[in-house]
């Protein structure tokens, strides 16, 4: 098959329509491939070998094997649906002609009378020629049968799979521990608590000499971080509630103690705002006096 770009294209339509039409016949008896006789197989790979001299193409010669693998499929289909024979092997048939092969009697009840047993049978019999069918045989192999060939493996070991069972997790008891469940008294305890550091915390400010004070100063504890923290959640309290201001004077934060507004304030125009303060060890770990600078 040579390649060639500039065949027929009439030529190639009709290669490509009679592909599709041996590929049509092939498929309406793949469900089926009894109804598909062997003879009519045989006749479409013929025409397929004959169709296949027009193929210049790649797509033409794909089509061509598309074709050849349905009917290999079909054939394989049909092979296994044959049948050798419509009974059984018969053995006893088998070695009557194995030993009439080999010069002996035609057949072991043929050698016997009917009213005999196996011990009256003359021992003047002329034996077996064990020859004859070894040069028979020799003919078709030369190889000695081996145990493993004529009985299988003498022991077969069933291979069981092996289920490995999961030990789940053995929990010490002893560090197993219940949560706290919570109540509504620790809840209101909590609420009474955070209204009692509220409260010291504004006493303090209003106590104070000073009108306005830095919020970092006021708040932090260079001795502990944890109450620092809540230093800032408690006076976000008092901001929220309007009684202590926060302003920005020059760089600096500062905080005071302001009239706390009221209805008719937030009617005329006062809003609320909110601001988000960032807060960490690093912060909190600056000294006081390098800090107080750097907010000014």
């Amino acid at each position: 098959m040579v390649f060639d770009p500039d065949q027929d294209p009439e030529e190639k339509r009709a290669v490509r329509q009679n592909y599709r039409s041996l590929t049509k016949k092939i498929e309406e008896h793949q469900g089926n491939p009894n109804d598909f006789s062997t003879e009519e197989l045989l006749s479409q790979v013929q025409k397929a070998d004959r169709l296949f001299d027009k193929v210049k193409g790649p797509q033409e010669a794909t089509l061509d094997s598309h074709l050849l693998l349905m009917a290999s499929n079909m054939g394989a289909q049909k092979a296994r649906a044959m049948k050798s024979g419509s009974g059984a092997f018969d053995v006893d048939d088998f070695v009557s002609k194995l030993v009439q092969y080999m010069g002996g009697q035609k057949s072991l009840e043929d050698a016997l009378p009917d009213d005999s047993d196996v011990e009256d049978i003359p021992d003047d019999r002329s034996p077996l020629d064990w020859d004859r069918i070894g040069r028979k045989v020799m003919a078709k192999s030369r190889r000695v049968p081996v145990m493993g060939f004529m009985l299988g493996p003498l022991s077969i070991e069933q291979k069981k799979r092996a289920v490995t069972k999961r030990s789940k997790l053995e929990k010490n008891k002893e560090d197993e521990r219940r949560p706290q469940e919570l109540k509504e008294e620790d809840i209101s305890r909590s609420q009474n608590e955070t209204t009692k550091n509220v409260a010291i915390l504004e006493a303090i400010l209003t106590g104070m000499d000073t009108e306005t004070v830095n919020i970092f100063k006021f708040v932090i504890n260079p001795n502990d971080f944890a109450q620092s923290v809540e230093n800032i959640f408690y006076l976000s309290f008092l901001i929220r509630d309007g009684k202590v201001a926060f302003e920005t004077r020059e760089g600096e934060p500062l905080i005071y103690c302001c009239e706390q507004p009221k209805d008719e304030d937030y009617e005329n125009g006062l809003k609320k705002r909110q601001m988000v303060l960032e807060f960490d060890m690093a912060t909190w770990k600056v000294p006081q006096h390098v800090f107080a600078r750097l907010t000014r």
